[in-house]
């Protein structure tokens, strides 16, 4: 029986957060890598004007939502979790990439108990609605947000783009694996023989 369910992000926490690079590299003539990311707003790290690569983004998410890579060991960590803990992703993706989003988790063979696109970074309400007992953010306001809100655990998957100072109840977590340690000492699931 699972009892604990589990809010997830999907961009950058699930997919590499990298994935958006290669395709700005080639719509924008840049070169940027994800050490150059300091802040979570791309247009930040180049020379664009926010309307124009929004514009741009708009037109092109879906093919990136298809394309995106999946985080290192995020798939065989989140299928031994599935055996315990409900999976809830909630993201900031909008409804109008759910086909997409769906397709892309079964392509990639991630385990999945609900998908809920929400089309903001504001994810208090559905992680309180859904009842979530931990998350996995990538987003360094929403992973401190979502923590002091709530008053749950919360796993930042570390990047360049979120290393400012995080309260106690969010760890800051390299990958999949680091995470599953944290969560086996968080919520200890007793083996049954």
């Amino acid at each position: 029986m699972r009892r604990f369910r589990l809010g997830i992000d999907i961009d950058g926490t699930v997919t590499c957060p990298t994935s958006l690079l290669p395709h700005i590299n080639e719509r924008f003539g840049c070169n940027l890598v994800l050490d150059q990311i300091k802040e979570y707003d791309l247009t930040k790290a180049f020379d664009v004007e926010e309307a124009e690569f929004y514009e741009w983004y708009r037109q092109a998410e879906e093919h990136i939502y298809r394309t995106s890579p999946a985080q290192e060991f995020a798939k065989d960590i989140l299928s031994k979790w599935q055996e315990t803990f409900e999976l809830f992703y909630i993201s900031a993706r909008g409804e109008n990439v759910m086909d997409c989003t769906v397709d892309w988790f079964q392509r990639e063979e991630i385990p999945y108990d609900h998908i809920e696109l929400i089309g903001s970074h504001h994810k208090i309400e559905a992680a309180k609605q859904f009842g979530v007992h931990c998350f996995f953010e990538d987003k360094h306001d929403n992973a401190v947000a979502l923590h002091e809100e709530l008053n749950i655990p919360v796993f930042l998957f570390d990047t360049p783009y979120n290393r400012s100072a995080i309260p106690e109840g969010v760890i800051r977590v390299t990958d999949w694996n680091e995470a599953d340690q944290w969560l086996k000492r968080l919520f200890p699931i007793k083996q049954t023989i």
